[in-house]
């Protein structure tokens, strides 16, 4: 068979190339969009509303050589373990346009219901972070115009759950974002550019910030173990495979350039907002730094609007693999018109979309969030798991070396992720103390 990283020259190829990797049923679209159609949806993960956090929860528990040194660390970790899955993606013949497919090819059936199970707890939590995000951008909206009688924080979630709702049942697949991906990016752009200038604006004017990490050695240990899930949180979706799926032919090579893109040019306005929301207001950063900015009222109404509305495109990013595995475990296929499938997406999304709203009102505790996510979830799916595959797949091919090398990131990120889940599990029992369920924060 062709090598997956070789590009088909002619026609005939191009299906010799297609015929020879067997492609999985599903209800959803795959091989249809380009690599640059992937990169966008990549880079709309990392760029999303999520880096209106960053400044306060990684570079506020971390300081400034911790978060810099740690975030370059991290995109370079990053970058290399998705390679390492986008490489797996043909393995054995066959196309796995599934993280839990991929797992069971190379461990067995038991791997498929564990890997199964990290990923929806993951997708999960992070589409729970956007619906947090999203109530909040749209609170601050409210209150930049109303200071007295601000719309309350789970009243502002369930508005951003049923605008999610709605979002869901009209885009029946991930491929078919399209020109919302363009849409998406613009909204990105907005928040960060409003953002990074007011910031900016408010530094220069400001008396010299406290840049010092606070609090009890104790506590400063558990909080920057928790700052290293968010650094692993920031760059990385837990669903590459489904991602992947959607490219064209040559799969592995177009992956790798949706990949580079990511890592390149896709960060670059991650990077921007997270520094300078930091240098300009240090530890006294806000994890949602739209609050922490002064400056025109209906500037930073636009900002919060469009971060209101770019969580509602990426929540539907990251919820597609869960509306996958409905839509082709109950056969919805044709037009996404049809009343059967229609009605199938109402009752479905519908339904999970109402508990992942819920339990974002009763916690929307943002902070602990995602550090609970990266340590139980994003560690292992893209450090342990895609270091732990490769050996397995690749053990004749690799170098002592190369062995050496994989099998220490297996058992690093292995601790880290112990450690993480502990220190965000404290915290959130800390934070439990302080708010009540359905808080108003």
């Amino acid at each position: 068979m062709r090598e997956a990283n070789m590009m088909p020259e002619t026609r005939n190829e191009a299906e010799d190339y297609k015929s020879n990797v067997e492609v999985p049923e599903t209800a959803h679209a795959v091989s249809t969009d380009s690599w640059l159609q992937a990169g966008f949806v990549l880079t709309t993960g990392v760029n999303s509303v999520f880096v209106l956090g960053y400044s306060g929860t990684i570079m506020v528990p971390l300081g400034w050589i911790g978060g810099v040194v740690g975030l370059l660390l991290a995109t370079v970790l990053s970058l290399n373990a998705n390679m390492l899955v986008a490489k797996l993606h043909e393995h054995g013949g066959k196309r796995h346009i599934r993280y839990r497919d991929l797992a069971a090819q190379i461990y067995g059936r038991r791997a498929y219901t564990i890997t199964w199970a990290m990923q929806y707890v993951n997708l999960f939590m992070i589409n729970i972070g956007f619906l947090i995000l999203g109530g909040s951008a749209l609170k601050a909206c409210f209150a930049v115009f109303n200071y007295e009688h601000t719309m309350k924080l789970p009243y502002c979630i369930a508005i951003t759950g049923f605008a999610c709702t709605l979002f869901a049942i009209s885009t029946p697949h991930l491929s078919a974002l399209r020109v919302w991906l363009g849409c998406s990016t613009v909204l990105a752009l907005i928040y960060i550019i409003v953002a990074c200038v007011l910031a900016a604006k408010d530094g220069i004017n400001a008396p010299p910030r406290d840049y010092s990490i606070h609090g009890k050695s104790s506590s400063r240990i558990f909080t920057t173990i928790g700052a290293s899930a968010n650094l692993v949180f920031a760059f990385n979706t837990g669903m590459l495979p489904e991602i992947q799926a959607t490219v064209r032919e040559p799969a592995v090579k177009n992956m790798l350039k949706a990949l580079y893109f990511q890592f390149t040019i896709g960060v670059v306005p991650m990077f921007a907002i997270t520094f300078i929301g930091y240098w300009a207001y240090g530890a006294a950063t806000s994890t949602y730094l739209l609050n922490s900015v002064s400056g025109p009222l209906w500037v930073k109404a636009a900002a919060n609007i469009s971060a209101f509305l770019q969580s509602i495109i990426c929540l539907h990013i990251f919820a597609s693999p869960t509306y996958e595995y409905l839509d082709t475990k109950f056969g919805i296929r044709g037009s996404a018109l049809k009343l059967n499938n229609l009605s199938f997406r109402i009752a479905a999304r519908g339904g999970y979309l109402v508990i992942s709203t819920l339990v974002s009102a009763l916690l929307p505790f943002l902070g602990d969030f995602e550090s609970l996510t990266g340590a139980l979830s994003t560690f292992p799916l893209t450090f342990i798991l895609a270091n732990h595959m490769y050996i397995v797949a690749k053990k004749n091919k690799l170098s002592l070396l190369q062995k050496l090398w994989h099998w220490s990131n297996v058992v690093i990120f292995a601790i880290m992720s112990v450690a993480a889940t502990i220190a965000a599990l404290r915290l959130i029992a800390v934070d439990s103390k302080q708010y009540h369920v359905f808080a108003d924060l």
